[in-house]
């Protein structure tokens, strides 16, 4: 559970929270139910416009993947795959296929079962490619409604100080209405503001370093499987894992694999 991401967003909140309070001001100032009805509920108009219906119904799922990310044990990962190339080497490749059923990841499974099908080396490694660069593709289209968000809420913010300056010029010879159409004219951009900058943008950077870390682990699998197939000695599969790792991450492996 990464729970960082609740933290951030509860701490940024509490800060600007704290920084009116020590102020000597009431956070109740900051609240304006026109600038949310313009901010909040115009970007999310434009998010309909450019999305369908299902994309969008798929963000509180990415909240909760960003919360709850698959953990990759890229240790085991290596380990796992250095010992399916010693059984391949001792017992043949058709000695991996008892165990397929046991292999959680499904990419590695239908790696590994390509292998024992027999399949050309060329066309394995295009079809696991290919796997990488739709999983990629997915994922740069969720990681864009975050950024397309993150553009909407400030535009939208400063849509209603444009209107929150209209209706105060409209007004000016009545001057209660003054304070709180110019309210609506600076909240809306503040509300813009703090959408895009605590919520949207560093969601789309989370969503951002999970997709490299799938690509990451899915490219060791990928090595890992064309190295089983071609017969590779254990060692030099082992060399080629930990090659993908940075250099501080390469002893710790190094000492868990054994040559």
């Amino acid at each position: 559970m990464q729970v960082t991401l609740i933290i951030g967003i509860a701490w940024g909140l509490t800060t600007l929270i704290l920084g009116v309070v020590f102020a000597k001001s009431s956070v109740l100032l900051f609240y304006d139910l026109p600038s949310v009805m313009i901010t909040v509920g115009g970007s999310l108009g434009a998010m309909l416009v450019g999305y369908s219906l299902p994309q969008l119904l798929n963000i509180p799922t990415l909240f909760r993947v960003a919360v709850f990310p698959p953990n990759y044990n890229l240790s085991e990962l290596i380990v796992t795959i250095v010992s399916f190339s010693e059984k391949a080497r001792r017992e043949g490749l058709l000695a991996l296929e008892d165990d397929l059923e046991e292999l959680d990841d499904p990419y590695m499974k239908k790696g590994l079962q390509l292998v024992v099908d027999g399949t050309d080396p060329e066309l394995v490694k295009n079809i696991m490619e290919t796997e990488i660069d739709q999983m990629v593709r997915r994922h740069d289209d969720n990681k864009r409604m975050f950024d397309d968000w993150a553009g909407f809420a400030p535009a939208f913010g400063m849509i209603g100080t444009l209107m929150g300056l209209v209706m105060m010029l409209v007004n000016l010879s009545d001057r209660s209405s003054i304070g709180p159409y110019l309210a609506v004219a600076i909240i809306t951009t503040l509300y813009g503001a703090i959408l895009c900058y605590l919520v949207f943008q560093p969601m789309a950077s989370r969503l951002d370093i999970m997709t490299n870390n799938e690509i990451l682990m899915r490219s060791i699998i990928l090595m890992g499987v064309l190295s089983i197939q071609s017969g590779d000695n254990p060692r030099i599969v082992k060399d080629k894992l930990i090659s993908f790792l940075a250099p501080g991450m390469r002893e710790a492996i190094s000492e868990e694999v054994s040559d």
